[in-house]
């Protein structure tokens, strides 16, 4: 309340007197208000800004995710920084054997995979050495249960040899300007070194969406179940996807998990709403809980949809 000095006339004798009238400031109280609720609204946005800026809840220290259509990263954490990502290696273990092509030759599945498999504690896609399968039956086998047998059975047979393979997958990530991804075993497994296969999240998005563009490779990663019937030369086979957002995520079309010591929990995804798709990467969401890449490949997808 502020106070004004005020004439006043006396209405029997016209004396002026002076005096002091306190005068409620009704005007400047309106005003306060005014700028009371404008603060409390300008803050309330700011927060819901501030919240829909980042996926809450991601664990992964490394991670992105992008719109697949044009590669535009939306939100991303370190994701420049060179990782180990277990069987994600096999997305370009599967892109070179497919540009390759033949798939319809049959591969017999070579002794070695027997101390492979049992040297890294690697998971298999229950080959028998001596089993005769076509190359596309081989990359069902690698990609999903995440057979090591079946990409250390397709790189001896596309080298050929191993060591050839892996010169190939190099040569393809130069080609394909992964600057800064590096192949020593084609199914991603440690060897020589935990951390002598690696990439960064920004560079397997890119793979990621080099390999969707390829029909048959978005086929098998987007198959949750695929069965062989016992035949000349071969055994039953069942196989099924490690990736669970395939068939429990409403859109999702693939595409890969992985997994060691160093690497941790590993997944590459991809799902499509309506006109957009949306790929991304988690690097080591978790040392040993596949639940948490989920949990955080769901967070991010459901925040890229809102927006």
């Amino acid at each position: 309340m502020r106070m004004m000095f005020l004439l006043l006339r006396c209405a029997t004798g016209g004396l002026l007197v002076t005096g002091l009238v306190a005068i409620a400031p009704a005007a400047n109280a309106a005003t306060d208000k005014t700028a009371t609720v404008t603060k409390a609204a300008t803050t309330a946005t700011t927060a819901k800004t501030a919240a829909n800026v980042r996926p809450a809840g991601v664990r992964a220290p490394s991670a992105e995710l992008a719109n697949a259509a044009t590669g535009a990263d939306l939100w991303s954490r370190s994701s420049v920084t060179e990782r180990p990502m277990g069987s994600i290696t096999k997305v370009m273990t599967a892109y070179v054997v497919i540009e390759a092509g033949g798939l319809n030759r049959v591969i017999t599945v070579p002794k070695g995979i027997t101390s492979y498999d049992e040297k890294y504690g690697a998971s298999t896609a229950g080959l028998v050495p001596g089993e005769k399968l076509t190359a596309l039956q081989l990359l069902y086998a690698m990609l999903l249960p995440s057979g090591c047998d079946a990409a250390y059975t397709l790189a001896a047979a596309y080298g050929p040899g191993v060591p050839a393979f892996v010169a190939r997958m190099n040569a393809t990530a130069a080609r394909l300007g992964l600057s800064k991804t590096h192949f020593s075993d084609p199914a991603g497994l440690p060897d020589p070194g935990e951390y002598s296969t690696y990439s960064t999240a920004r560079d397997l998005v890119s793979l990621g969406r080099d390999a969707m563009r390829l029909w048959l490779f978005r086929q098998i990663v987007g198959t949750g179940e695929y069965q062989v019937a016992a035949g000349d030369g071969h055994l039953a086979h069942t196989w099924t996807t490690t990736n669970w957002l395939l068939g429990n995520y409403p859109g999702a079309v693939g595409i890969k998990t992985g997994d060691t010591v160093a690497a941790g929990q590993c997944l590459m995804f991809e799902a499509r709403r309506g006109g957009t798709t949306l790929i991304g990467v988690v690097l080591h969401s978790s040392e040993d809980d596949p639940d948490t890449m989920f949990s955080d490949a769901t967070a991010m997808l459901n925040w890229g949809f809102s927006r």
